[in-house]
């Protein structure tokens, strides 16, 4: 079968068959989705054979041996940059037949990120929640998940044509940075890291909250802790990783995707030969979203 591998860079090769788990279902890939975090910070020496990717979407040929999961030929969404993948049923769930699987391809790890984080921060309802890097995957599913919960939204990006979009989507204020907010937030769901990362961490309410979920700037992040000190801050800093598996969370996301109270967020789309491109689109920020690419 064909996967993408880095070979140094992304591109299509011929690797084994993946051979199911007695807790596996076989999924053919209909459609792949990127996500920055695994092209910017991917190993500089994959493993041999490896194959990378976090999103994919597709149809069962193969149900799990021990009875798991759903039978062959339900459409599902899953994990996975290749033909054939080979995943534990409990990191499934089933698309019904009016929805897109290249959009439902874009969900796994940004929307599941997003709605995870969101839940970290509590009852969100009424409270100002700040949004670093909202015009990107994870951002975009924030932006909308937070306003769905009740929240005041403000999506930081990093230039006015980066907000395109964000408004409808649920965002109540944009600002270009958390530098420029001049109240308070409760809570921060944080995709930058850095200075921006530092910035938000002194603009929050007592006792809030901030999850630290990526680093798309690439920077350490310096906090001045005395500076927090004089501004009476009693905030904390949580480092989110996600959790699995994934199952239910993506069943409760393709539901909103299927009702259309969620959108995909889909800035760039094309064939899975073009993947070296669409990475390079993302690494650049010229993507708003996700990119996916169709398998043929």
């Amino acid at each position: 079968m064909k996967a993408l591998i880095y070979h140094p860079g992304l591109t299509l090769a011929s690797v084994p068959d993946p051979v199911p788990g007695p807790g596996q279902a076989l999924i053919k890939v209909a459609a792949t989705a990127l996500n920055f975090g695994e092209i910017a910070y991917r190993s500089p020496r994959p493993r041999p054979g490896h194959i990378p990717g976090w999103d994919a979407a597709g149809i069962v040929v193969q149900p799990a041996a021990d009875g798991s999961g759903p039978a062959a030929g339900t459409r599902v969404v899953t994990f996975g940059w290749a033909e054939l993948r080979a995943v534990d049923t409990g990191e499934l769930a089933i698309v019904p037949d009016h929805v897109d699987l290249g959009l439902t391809s874009a969900l796994p790890v940004a929307a599941g990120t997003a709605l995870q984080a969101v839940r970290r921060l509590g009852s969100i309802a009424g409270r100002r929640i700040l949004i670093t890097g909202a015009s990107g995957g994870v951002g975009r599913y924030a932006v909308q998940l937070a306003a769905r919960a009740g929240a005041h939204v403000i999506a930081s990006v990093g230039s006015p044509d980066r907000a395109a979009g964000l408004p409808a989507l649920g965002a109540a204020e944009i600002v270009i940075g958390p530098a420029g907010l001049r109240e308070r937030v409760y809570g921060v769901l944080d995709n930058v890291g850095g200075q921006q990362l530092a910035d938000a961490f002194l603009r929050l309410e007592d006792d809030g909250v901030v999850q630290a979920v990526g680093k798309a700037s690439r920077e350490p992040t310096m906090i001045d802790f005395e500076e927090a000190r004089v501004r009476s801050q009693r905030g904390r800093i949580e480092n989110f990783n996600i959790s699995t598996p994934l199952g239910d969370d993506l069943a409760h996301l393709v539901g909103l995707l299927a009702t259309g109270e969620l959108d995909a967020q889909v800035g760039w789309r094309g064939p899975w030969v073009k993947a070296a491109e669409a990475a390079a689109a993302l690494l650049d920020r010229r993507v708003a979203g996700k990119a996916v690419l169709d398998v043929p």
